[in-house]
């Protein structure tokens, strides 16, 4: 054997390797199916919202003929009018935006703080806590209205926002999903890092939990401003038609012999922009607070 077959191989492995760290650099593109898969789920997911901005641009006699119109009317600013100024939409979003944002900072903080004290913290009972906590999620919000409307009763503040709000300003999932993020993006090393440098409790929940747990925070209050801004049911016990919610507000369009479906999807259409608008200025910041969560190492 030469010399010359004793180096051969010294020579050809680091070429092999950086062919396989070149390969494995490379960008995946998609191919034509892809694009047509992502433009058909998006054609359906947008269908609901055209339909809807259609309908409240034609009269109620052309949604009642067949087949219904494909295409927008002339008449949506007159029935966007009509539905604002029968359901007081101006008091309804102000109070919706009011309840939405109060239920959303709520839920986001005390599911954060609970969320970290059950992934982190170590104190007696934790995991049968959790466990109720969970057991919670189990049980139909139906069956808590009448003694919650009692207790509301008993407090003179039926009829008022903090009836929604108070019910709310605390939720099951959100605690359970801020604590399995945490427990895997919040590594205990750095906890106790922070504590060794003398920080407070309340220090290490600024510094260290909220930086770790903000994309999921982002998502979570995503998940409960719709989820507030849309709630029916508690709103159109708890309130009236003096000091309603958007879906409250709504459903006074429903009323009389006829209802009027092109007025009560243009109301519809008017509670849905505030949603739409809110994703549009922010959706870019949530959605990479959900990439920035997704991404480790």
């Amino acid at each position: 054997m030469t010399t010359s077959d004793l180096t051969l191989p010294r020579k050809t492995a680091p070429r092999e390797g950086r062919r396989r760290v070149m390969g494995a650099g490379k960008q995946l593109h998609a191919g034509p199916v892809t694009y047509v898969v992502l433009v058909v789920f998006a054609l359906v997911s947008l269908a609901p919202l055209v339909w809807t901005a259609i309908a409240a641009s034609r009269t109620n006699t052309r949604l009642a003929q067949t087949p219904p119109p494909l295409w927008f009317g002339g008449n949506l600013f007159k029935n966007l009018e009509t539905a604002w100024d029968q359901a007081g939409m101006g008091t309804a979003m102000v109070n919706t935006t009011f309840v939405a944002a109060t239920i959303t900072a709520g839920t986001v903080l005390f599911s954060t703080l609970a969320g970290f004290a059950f992934a982190k913290l170590r104190f007696r009972f934790s995991s049968t806590l959790l466990l109720l906590t969970i057991g919670t999620m189990m049980i139909p919000p139906q069956l808590a209205v009448v003694p919650l409307y009692l207790w509301m009763t008993d407090l003179h503040w039926a009829n008022h926002l903090q009836t929604v709000i108070l019910p709310t300003l605390v939720s099951a999932f959100g605690t359970f999903f801020m604590r399995q993020y945490l427990v895997g993006a919040l590594p205990t090393e750095l906890i106790e890092a922070a504590r060794v440098d003398g920080a407070s409790s309340l220090r290490v929940v600024w510094h260290v939990v909220f930086p770790a747990a903000r994309p999921a925070m982002a998502v979570l209050g995503l998940l409960t401003f719709v989820m507030a801004w849309n709630d029916f049911l508690w709103p159109i016990i708890a309130l009236n038609g003096e000091n309603p919610t958007v879906q409250v507000a709504l459903n006074q369009l429903g009323t009389g012999y006829i209802p009027d479906d092109s007025v009560i999807m243009a109301g519809a259409l008017l509670g849905t922009l505030p949603l739409l608008l809110a994703f549009l200025l922010f959706g870019k910041q949530i959605v990479g607070g959900i990439m920035q969560g997704a991404v480790k190492g």
